[in-house]
């Protein structure tokens, strides 16, 4: 059986546990073959003081030709963090050249958190992403980015069901047809995703424990968990429901030593765990 293989498209951060250094354990240890194309390379993540950083933009193009020549295909594209709206552009230029029937395209619109963009991202950013996310078959922003890519106003709690599912909507009126809105929670003791697919109508809702401590790099943890379940065959709620399983023990792992470990999870402790469980796919574990 021909083994399937994913590209993941983000920055590489050395240290500090995000972006590449855990999209590409986390995907490969479902068996899947896990190609890289880093758009830039820092010495850790951003949270770290005195961080370097090189931007790897004009390695994007030649690298991408070189696939080209060769044919390479791909089951997966995924797309995590990008750093300026060339990128995006490249990225839309990347899933044109390499998107076949047989490819599934999934977007993480990285833009903020909490209501606000995230350092250097402006609006005219986040409309690119939304422009972007119309080449993808499954998109997973959390509030924040729902709210800048529909160019509404944030509401961060307080929401109803009704409203989380007219965000869902909208959401898919920019071109995906399966939508994951993270970081939801209609009980304070839980905090989990609303999954919608456009073409059936089909809407649903999975909560995990709430755990009140926070950890850089657990969105990259989910993302990565998710696709990894959904290239291996899982539909799209139950490798969203994978996935909040699986961050929410991945926090349980490591809250217990935050002061050491604050700049990311202990996913690593997970992963046997993980593999175990969802490498053979199709059905979920009982």
């Amino acid at each position: 059986m021909k083994q399937k293989r994913a590209v993941a498209i983000n920055d590489i951060s050395c240290m500090g546990k995000c972006s590449l250094t855990v999209a590409l354990p986390i995907i490969s240890s479902l068996g899947i073959e896990t190609v890289v194309l880093p758009t830039a390379v820092l010495s850790s993540h951003t949270a770290f003081e005195g961080f370097t950083f090189c931007d790897l933009t004009e390695e994007f193009a030649p690298i991408t030709q070189h696939w080209k020549q060769r044919a390479e295909e791909f089951d997966c594209i995924y797309s995590g963090y990008l750093g300026s709206l060339r990128q995006i552009e490249l990225v839309e230029h990347f899933i044109r050249d390499f998107k076949t029937e047989a490819t599934t395209v999934i977007i993480d619109p990285v833009l903020g958190d909490h209501g606000r963009l995230y350092t250097n991202f402006t609006e005219e950013f986040a409309e690119s992403m939304a422009k972007l996310c119309a080449y993808a078959d499954v998109i997973t922003p959390n509030l924040t980015e729902a709210a800048f890519l529909l160019g509404r106003e944030y509401v961060g709690e307080g929401y109803t069901e009704e409203y989380v599912k007219e965000l869902l909507c909208e959401l898919a009126s920019l071109g995906a047809k399966k939508i994951i809105l993270t970081g939801i929670s209609f009980d304070e003791k839980r905090l989990g995703i609303a999954c919608y697919d456009a073409a059936s109508g089909e809407y649903s809702y999975y909560a995990g424990e709430r755990i009140e401590s926070m950890f850089h790099g657990t969105g990259d943890v989910w993302a990565s968990s998710f696709t990894a379940a959904y290239v291996k065959g899982y539909d799209f709620a139950q490798a969203a429901k994978i996935a909040t399983d699986f961050t929410v023990q991945c926090i349980k792992a490591t809250v217990d030593d935050k002061e050491n470990h604050w700049y990311g999870v202990k996913f690593e402790n997970c992963l046997a765990d993980f593999c175990i469980k969802y490498a053979r796919g199709n059905t979920l574990s009982k």
